[in-house]
C-alpha cells in the first residue's frame, strides 16, 4: 500500500505532524536519517517523500544528517518518485547564500550581505559597511546560530578572536547589514503545497535566537516552551495580512520546487521590506495558532493526505 514517507532527523518536531496524519487517517512512515544506509541497486517504495530535513541538524549531534539526506532524495527522485521539498529545497535550507541569490533573482529585497572563511576575512569584510552597525550568522543556520549584533570593528575583533566565537559547520560566516525594525519584530510568513497560510509576527525585543517549535532545544528564553503566560506574546498570527511580497515569495518557492516553507522578512524605518530566511522544515507556534484558529500542521497533513490521494487514485485508475 502506498503511504506518506516523512524524512526527518527530529522527532519532537515531527510528532505534531504525525498526529494530524493519524487525526485524517493518512498512512504514513518515518525515516529518520540521522544516519543509515541506502542501496542504490534497490528501487524504492511507491508513495509520496515528505523531506524536514533541518539546517540546525548538526546542534543535536546529527552531524551528517543533511548530506545524508541528500543522497536518499538524490535517489528518490531518479527513480521518479514524488518528493516534497526534494534536492532543491535541501540545497536552499543549508545555505543563506543560495537563499539570498535566489530571492533577489525574483526581485525579492535582501539586507545587504557578504560571505567570509576565516577570522581575517570576517573583520576585513564588517569594514565595508562604512561604520554602520551589521551582524553576524552562520551560512548553514537555523535557530539563529551564530547571530550577534555589533557596532564596531572593534566588538567585532573581540568576538572573533575570543572563546565565544562560534564557527559555522561549514566554515563560512555572513557578515550582514543589520536592519533595524522600529517596532523590535520580524514577520514570519507560512507556505504549504506553494499557497500562503499565514503570516506570524515575531517579537524579537529580547533577541534574535527565535524558535516557533512546541518543542524545541536551544535552551534559552527565546523558545516558547513551558507553562508562563505572557503578557506580550512573542508569536501573534496576524489576522488579514496582504502584501505584494507574497506573490514574490510564490514565485520564488515554484521556480526553486519548494513545497512547504517559512519565509522571514523585517522592516526597516521607512516599511521597506527585507527578506532574509528561507526556512524549509517549518514549525509553527501552537499558542499562536490556537488564538487564530489556523492550524499550520492540519494544513500541511490535508496537503500530504490530498497528494497522496491524487497521485495513486490517478494510477490505479
Amino acid at each position: 500500500m502506498s503511504k506518506v514517507y516523512v524524512i526527518h532527523e527530529n522527532s519532537e518536531w515531527t510528532i505534531h505532524l504525525t498526529k494530524r496524519l493519524e487525526e485524517l487517517g493518512v498512512p504514513f512512515e518515518e525515516w529518520h536519517l540521522d544516519e543509515g544506509t541506502v542501496d542504490l541497486s534497490t528501487v524504492p517504495p511507491e508513495g509520496i517523500f515528505y523531506s524536514r530535513m533541518s539546517a540546525s541538524s548538526h546542534t543535536r549531534d546529527h552531524r551528517f544528517a543533511a548530506e545524508f539526506t541528500g543522497q536518499v532524495l538524490a535517489w528518490l527522485e531518479a527513480h521518479g518518485r514524488t518528493v516534497l521539498n526534494g534536492t532543491n529545497a535541501l540545497k536552499l535550507e543549508v545555505s543563506k547564500v543560495l537563499q539570498y541569490l535566489e530571492l533577489e533573482k525574483y526581485g525579492v529585497k535582501t539586507p545587504k550581505t557578504i560571505a567570509a572563511v576565516g577570522k581575517e576575512n570576517i573583520i576585513k569584510a564588517a569594514n565595508s559597511f562604512d561604520g554602520q552597525s551589521f551582524i553576524t550568522k552562520h551560512n548553514r543556520a537555523g535557530k539563529g546560530l551564530g547571530v550577534q549584533l555589533f557596532h564596531s570593528i572593534e566588538a567585532l575583533k573581540a568576538y572573533v578572536e575570543g572563546p565565544t566565537f562560534e564557527e559555522p559547520v561549514d566554515g563560512i560566516t555572513l557578515i550582514q547589514e543589520y536592519i533595524q525594525s522600529p517596532e523590535s519584530y520580524i514577520t514570519r510568513c507560512e507556505f504549504v503545497g506553494g499557497n500562503f497560510v499565514y503570516a506570524v509576527k515575531v517579537d524579537t525585543s529580547e533577541g534574535f535566537e527565535l524558535c516557533p517549535a512546541d518543542a524545541c532545544q536551544i535552551g534559552d528564553l527565546f523558545c516558547p516552551v513551558g507553562e508562563e503566560v505572557e503578557e506580550k506574546p512573542k508569536f501573534q498570527i496576524i489576522e488579514g495580512f496582504e502584501d505584494e511580497i507574497i506573490n514574490k515569495y510564490k514565485e520564488v518557492l515554484v521556480k526553486n520546487n519548494v513545497q512547504v516553507a517559512g519565509i522571514e522578512f523585517i522592516r526597516n524605518a521607512e516599511g521597506t521590506i527585507f527578506t532574509y530566511d528561507i526556512n524549509t522544515n517549518t514549525n509553527y507556534n501552537s499558542d499562536a495558532e490556537e488564538k487564530a484558529g489556523k492550524f499550520g500542521m492540519l494544513e500541511l497533513a490535508s496537503f500530504l493526505k490530498k497528494s497522496l490521494e491524487e497521485k495513486y487514485t490517478t494510477t490505479a485508475k
